[in-house]
C-alpha cells in the first residue's frame, strides 16, 4: 500500500515538473527564436549623418526576403533620410511616414542587411523603427510591438545623451515627401498587403506570431520534457518492485 502511494506521489510531481518545464519554453521560445536588429556607432541624440544599420533574420523555410518598410518614429522626417547599402540590386525609396528597402527576393534562409544614413537624431532616449518584413511568397512579419518582451518587437536604437552644444538642424526642404516622387516608390503587390499607417499595425488583430518553425522547436521541446518525466516514472519505479 504504501509502495503503490509512493510510485502515485513521485508520478504526480514529475508530471507537474514536466508541465512546468514545457510551459516555460512556451513562453521563452517566442521571443527569442527570431527578431530584427538596429545598430550605429553614432547612436547619439542631435547627431548628425548618422549610418543606422539593420539586420532582418529571415524566418520562412520557404521563402526568401524581398523587402522591408519601415515607419519612422517621431523626428525623423522621410527626407532625411537616404540609402546606405543593402542586398545587390535592392531600392529604396521613400513614402509619407518612412521607407521601404526592396528587390529580388534573396535565397531562403538568408537574413536580409541594409543601412540608411539619417541627416540628424532627435533629442530623445530612443528611437523605435517599426518594420514590415515580406518574403517572396507574400507572407509579412511585423515587427512593430513597442513592448520588447513581445513577440514581434519592434527594433530599437537606444540613443546617448546629446553632446554639450548640439543643437538641431533646420528642416530638410523635402520632409513633407512630396517633393521627390519616384517609380519605385509604387507598393509591390506583397507590400499592399500591410497596413498603410502606423495605427492600423497597432491595432492590427493578425496573430503572424510565431512561424512555423518557431512552433516546430518548442513541440519538440515539449515531447523532449514529457519523455524524460515518463522515463523517470518507470525507472524509479522498477526500482521499488
Amino acid at each position: 500500500m504504501f509502495t503503490a502511494l509512493t510510485k502515485r506521489g513521485t508520478a504526480h510531481r514529475l508530471t507537474l515538473v514536466a508541465a512546468a518545464a514545457a510551459s516555460l519554453v512556451l513562453l521563452t521560445a517566442g521571443p527569442a527564436a527570431a527578431h530584427m536588429e538596429v545598430e550605429s556607432d553614432k547612436a547619439q541624440a542631435l547627431a548628425e549623418n548618422v549610418e543606422i544599420s539593420f539586420h532582418a533574420e529571415a524566418e520562412s523555410d520557404t521563402a526568401g526576403i524581398t523587402g522591408v518598410r519601415v515607419i519612422l518614429p517621431e523626428g525623423i522626417a522621410p527626407g532625411d533620410v537616404t540609402y546606405g547599402e543593402g542586398p545587390r540590386g535592392w531600392k529604396f525609396a521613400t513614402d509619407d511616414e518612412g521607407y521601404t528597402v526592396k528587390g529580388a527576393a534573396l535565397k531562403t534562409g538568408v537574413s536580409a542587411e541594409y543601412s540608411v544614413v539619417v541627416r540628424q537624431l532627435p533629442d530623445v532616449k530612443e528611437l523605435a523603427f517599426k518594420s514590415l518584413q515580406t518574403y517572396g511568397d507574400g507572407s509579412i512579419d511585423r515587427w512593430i510591438e513597442l513592448d520588447e518582451s513581445g513577440e514581434q518587437p519592434a527594433p530599437v536604437l537606444k540613443l546617448k545623451t546629446a553632446a554639450p552644444g548640439a543643437k538641431p538642424v533646420s528642416p530638410a526642404p523635402s520632409e513633407t515627401g512630396s517633393a521627390s516622387p519616384s517609380p519605385s516608390a509604387t507598393p509591390t503587390a506583397e507590400a499592399t498587403e500591410a497596413p498603410a499607417s502606423p495605427a492600423a499595425e497597432a491595432t492590427s488583430d493578425d496573430d503572424g506570431g510565431m512561424s512555423a518553425g518557431v512552433w516546430t522547436g518548442i513541440g519538440a521541446a515539449v515531447v523532449v520534457v514529457a519523455g524524460a518525466a515518463v522515463y523517470l516514472v518507470r525507472r524509479r519505479g522498477a526500482g521499488q518492485q
